[in-house]
């Protein structure tokens, strides 16, 4: 299935074989310390930047009815954020992972996050819009 949306992110997590568990890794748009000039001037003017992990969490896709629904709860966190990073981790046999289960798996997105390997991850901004990253 070709994922261009969040609702077919959602539709597709129905439609696996195995229970799915969502993975949510927000992340905010940071300028670093030792920016040039030039990155300064992009990142000022709304691109460039680095993303820093700023919350976690794992949900059940029944969990999560919209991409709306997702934002506004996480307006309950205070935590400001630009980019989300979505994975998903399958159960097994008929079972869904459980939040145990999705602690490491979610770590290892924020490793990758850190390191600049987010091409196993969907990512959506604030908006809802699928971001792709060269």
């Amino acid at each position: 299935m070709n994922i261009t949306s969040f609702a077919d992110l959602l539709s597709a997590s129905h439609e696996q074989d195995e229970p799915q568990r969502l993975l949510f890794v927000f992340t905010a748009a940071e300028l670093p310390e030792d920016a040039s000039d030039e990155e300064r001037a992009r990142f000022e003017s709304g691109d460039g930047g680095a993303l820093t992990p700023v919350m976690t969490v794992d949900k059940l896709p029944v969990e999560v009815p919209s991409f709306e629904a997702l934002v506004e709860e996480s307006k309950g966190t205070g935590a400001h954020w630009d980019i989300v990073f979505v994975a998903s981790l399958s159960g097994r046999g008929g079972v869904t992972p459980n939040s145990d289960e999705a602690s490491q798996p979610l770590q290892m997105m924020v490793q990758a996050i850190h390191t600049g390997g987010v091409g196993n991850f969907l990512a959506f901004s604030r908006d809802g819009d699928l971001v792709q990253f060269l």
